[in-house]
């Protein structure tokens, strides 16, 4: 008998120790911790990450996000001497032109000129950022002077989650190892923990990869603020489907294998494109989705989904219900509280079959 449908926030709530949200990325990338929820008979595995090709079947075919995660987040100095913080969320023209969320954007002018401050070299100079227009919310939209945008990465900090309070040593680890294509504002955390190694072997076993590029927007992390979460509106994303992947995406459903998305980031992807991959036609597929994938949803492309643990109340744990059932989804964590699992960006992850 299917769950009954719910749609209050509360509803999507669970009880998570402070202690359980990791702080710091777990070495090696595949000693990650992995339950399995088999949605068939409604039960839990726990498995480690790099046995994840003893999990799978030769022909599945994993769908990877390949964005990578710009250094959007600068530290700057008001002509009056005040300390400034900007995240560029999202190029509005080119590379110049970005709105960005500011603290304390409040204070701020239209016309203003913030000195950017690089990030550590003495050899590099502060460099000046416009602020063109305030909008609500405090967000602001930003014009780039051509030295910063040429070297971000020398002015530029990775935004991590505000719940990571330690700081990063390697950058590099907020990053997958196959991320390609800069321009996400939060990485997509499920393919953390894949190494070189565990993909060869995943191949190896005839279980075939494929990646798409969704860059990931502030929207994602945007709390849901409506008691009725069929109330929310996400932001758009922009994504990029390339004529390969959809060729085998369309052959492994033609062949009856699995499509088996990597994180949540590459699963609405893949539910946004489910139209143009019902017409059957192999082309390069591009656009801007603003898919809200919650319970009741009809999944149409997707068949196993790999993720982390969200945060209560959030659009992810919707997304999760939606694949597997709310129940049976909230079960799931508080069973891995229990078993002491590590939550969030840099915690433990969930294989849903």
């Amino acid at each position: 008998m299917a769950e009954e449908l719910a749609f209050s926030l509360d509803e999507y709530a669970y009880e998570l120790p402070e202690e359980l949200i990791a702080q710091e990325p777990i070495e090696p990338r595949d000693a990650a911790r992995l339950m399995v929820v088999r949605r068939a008979t409604g039960t839990f595995e726990h498995r480690v990450f790099r046995e994840l090709p003893s999990l799978l079947d030769p022909g599945d075919l994993l769908v990877i996000n390949d964005s990578r995660v710009l250094p959007a987040r600068l530290f700057g100095k008001r002509k009056t001497g005040g300390n400034v913080e900007i995240l560029l969320v999202q190029p509005l023209e080119g590379t110049t032109v970005w709105l960005a969320l500011a603290r304390p954007a409040r204070k701020l002018q239209p016309g203003e000129t913030i000195d950017v401050l690089p990030r550590e070299s003495e050899s590099v100079q502060p460099a000046p950022l416009r602020i063109c227009e305030r909008r609500t919310g405090g967000s602001v939209v930003v014009e780039l002077s051509p030295s910063i945008t040429a070297r971000l990465e020398a002015y530029g900090h990775v935004p991590l989650p505000p719940y990571i309070r330690a700081p990063l040593r390697d950058p590099e680890r907020y990053q997958t190892v196959y991320a390609t294509h800069p321009g996400s504002v939060a990485a997509p955390t499920a393919g953390l923990h894949f190494t070189e190694r565990l993909l060869a072997e995943l191949r190896q076993r005839g279980i075939g990869i494929t990646s798409l590029t969704l860059h990931v927007g502030i929207g994602t992390f945007k709390p849901i603020e409506v008691h009725d979460v069929r109330q929310h509106m996400m932001h758009a994303e922009w994504y990029r489907v390339p004529a390969e992947t959809v060729a085998r995406i369309l052959e492994a459903r033609r062949s009856g294998h699995r499509i088996v998305a990597v994180g949540t980031t590459a699963a609405r992807t893949l539910e946004s494109i489910h139209e143009a991959l019902a017409q059957g036609a192999v082309r390069e597929l591009t656009g801007w989705t603003d898919l809200y994938i919650y319970p009741g949803y009809q999944w149409r492309v997707v068949d196993a989904l790999i993720t982390n643990f969200h945060l209560p109340r959030s659009t992810l744990i919707l997304l999760v219900s939606s694949f597997a059932g709310r129940e049976l989804i909230l079960r799931a964590y508080r069973e891995a509280v229990r078993e002491r699992y590590r939550f969030y960006s840099f915690g433990d992850a969930m294989l849903i079959l």
